[in-house]
């Protein structure tokens, strides 16, 4: 039997059951496959030990989340690409006698972006500083998104993100700090909220956008899965805008993270039930 686990800090999860186990185990258990998730609280006092342990007893691999996606490098042997350039893990793989750090929050984005639009020279209007837009902005450029204007309301936060994007990619980055509501350019292929903004449990919650400058046939993502039908995503259809739920890029971080594992291509749409069974 094959185990992961996910090494998380000391944080509610907004539902009874850990969302990322329970999609997780549903995959294992549709593909009959003899595998385990479990989930550790693990403090930033001993993530040494509990890295040191999954490599102990043999362990296939396991996810990070806060506060460790940082710390968690330098007991880690390498890191792929986008991990490099974002700074960040939140995937580490065993392979063969070593261990590849891995970030797959950008990536699952990405999936669910490819399906509704060819990122291939669009421009992008990315809400938020934070670790979700970090990992975002990092894999729309490398996937050819061309134009990225970084609005946020820390200038500090926002200009070195924007530093790094410049440095680390071939994409345009603009940066412009949030000052009361944000007008959305002409011209913009893709909007993406990576904010918590809309968070349960504050559904109603309005990220500050001039909603009457959204377009039809723009791509509106929000990378909140709960609740999966934001007030961002609702606001975004009524102005025939095609929208993107945080449901599909948790899924298909899970799925690529299934695919690093073990080489199995795993059925997103069981997983992506199994999540809206958790969250209504």
């Amino acid at each position: 039997m094959n185990f992961l686990s996910e090494l998380t800090g000391c944080f509610a999860q907004p539902c009874a059951e850990n969302p990322t186990v329970a999609m997780l185990e549903a995959a294992y258990q549709h593909h009959d496959m003899n595998w385990r998730y479990i989930n550790c609280e693990i403090s930033p006092a001993n993530l040494g030990d509990a890295v040191r342990g999954a490599k102990a007893m043999g362990w296939t691999g396991f996810n990070c989340s806060l506060p460790h996606k940082v710390a968690v490098i330098e007991h880690l042997d390498e890191l792929g690409e986008s991990a490099r350039i974002i700074g960040a893990v939140n995937c580490a793989v065993r392979r063969g006698d070593r261990w590849v750090g891995e970030n797959t929050d950008g990536k699952g984005f990405v999936q669910s972006l490819v399906e509704v639009i060819d990122p291939q020279n669009k421009s992008m209007v990315l809400l938020g500083a934070g670790g979700a837009a970090r990992a975002i902005g990092v894999e729309t450029a490398l996937a050819g998104v061309s134009q990225i204007t970084l609005v946020n309301r820390s200038v500090e936060r926002g200009e070195q993100l924007a530093s790094m994007l410049k440095e680390k990619t071939s994409a345009q980055i603009q940066f412009i700090p949030w000052e009361g509501y944000y007008a959305i350019p002409d011209g913009t292929d893709i909007v993406v909220n990576a904010t918590s903004i809309g968070l349960s449990p504050d559904v109603e919650a309005r990220v500050p956008i001039d909603i009457s400058t959204l377009k039809a046939g723009q791509v509106v993502a929000d990378v909140i899965p709960n609740p999966p039908r934001t007030r961002l995503i609702r606001d975004a259809e009524t102005k025939g805008c095609t929208v993107l739920d945080g449901l599909g890029m948790l899924v298909n971080q899970g799925v690529i993270g299934i695919k690093y594992w073990s080489g199995i291509d795993v059925d997103a749409g069981v997983m992506r039930s199994k999540l809206e069974e958790l969250f209504g």
